[in-house]
């Protein structure tokens, strides 16, 4: 039986950071407003790198994390809302950049899910034994969509890029990848594209912001990211007590709060790195795991939940021992 593993992360962020403080020069907020009702104090955005840049960087590490080479890769997946173009691709272009051979790539639109369902992708693809080692990414410029004037949104948000190698393995070590969604008729979170295009006036259309209705995504978010971990645990026979760790979608340290109180699971367990990089959507899991791995808040042997939430409206987990 073909099983799989994780054997090289990585991750980028851009060298401008704004902070809380920024914010309040030109939307009406302030760092307290802020940090209580998010956990973040600054964010990471970008200037003049667009996203397939981050996830070039991101991805560079993590060859070299796994010891691998380019040629090594046959399967590149792209967890993405922002796209550098309709088409081609983030992910044809990454291969391009990294003078990979010519394999399957392509991309993702979960939105803050993105990750997962790419790992869940790409897990499944290993398995069937039709691809051998993916590079997955989840890569975002985020900021490119947000409204700097609505403090409801523009206050959470960052660019990142998260790589992961994952490859065969004759140990079960991506024990378990679910993923589901439900229809966001409602317009809790979404992002519209550029309107239907008249022919006789062939005007150019314009970019739409990211627009959320935060107490309902709250809610939304505080009772799936405590099922999803549930529904892993129970399809594997496992209690909260046999995880070493969660690592929680970076959207919110109050949702993740709430999540752990829920479950009843230490704080203590539930990995953090909000404060410094804010939202960064599809990036957000694998930035947060490359982080923990890189910082030893993770090591070799731990088992641990992945989990996210985001628009669509979309969620996943995953239980990985490392």
């Amino acid at each position: 039986m073909i099983y799989t593993k994780i054997i090289g992360t990585g991750s980028y962020v851009p060298k401008k950071m704004m902070t809380n403080d920024d914010l309040k020069e030109f939307v009406d907020t302030n760092d307290e407003w802020i940090y209580s009702r998010t956990g973040i104090k600054e964010r990471h955005i970008v200037t003049d790198e667009e996203t397939v840049d981050l996830a070039e960087k991101a991805s560079l590490i993590a060859i070299e994390d796994a010891g691998i080479k380019p040629e090594d890769i046959d399967l590149v997946i792209v967890a993405t809302v922002t796209p550098d173009n309709y088409f081609p691709g983030v992910s044809q272009l990454l291969q391009a950049r990294l003078n990979l051979r010519e394999v399957m790539t392509f991309d993702v639109n979960a939105a803050c899910s993105g990750f997962l369902y790419v790992l869940n992708i790409a897990d499944k693809m290993i398995k069937s034994g039709a691809y051998d080692t993916a590079l997955i990414i989840g890569a975002e410029t985020l900021t490119r969509l947000t409204d700097w004037r609505d403090r409801n949104t523009c206050v959470l948000f960052g660019d990142a890029a998260g790589a992961m190698i994952i490859t065969k393995s004759d140990t079960n070590n991506i024990k378990d990848v679910i993923c589901g969604s439900r229809g966001d008729v409602d317009d809790l979170l979404i992002c519209k594209n550029v309107g239907i295009k008249d022919p006789v006036v062939n005007a150019v259309g314009m970019q739409d912001h990211i627009h959320m209705k935060g107490s309902e995504v709250f809610k939304f978010a505080t009772r799936i990211l405590p099922k999803t971990v549930n529904d892993l645990l129970d399809r594997n026979n496992m209690v909260l007590d046999d995880l070493d760790y969660i690592v929680a979608h970076q959207a919110n340290e109050r949702i993740i709060s709430k999540a752990a109180k829920d479950l009843k699971f230490s704080m203590d367990k539930m990995f953090l790195n909000i404060s410094h990089y804010g939202n960064t959507s599809a990036a957000s899991v694998p930035l947060a795991i490359d982080q923990a791995i890189k910082s030893n808040y993770l090591k070799k042997g731990d088992k641990f939940i992945t989990v996210a939430f985001g628009g669509g409206l979309t969620w996943g987990g995953a239980l990985i021992e490392l």
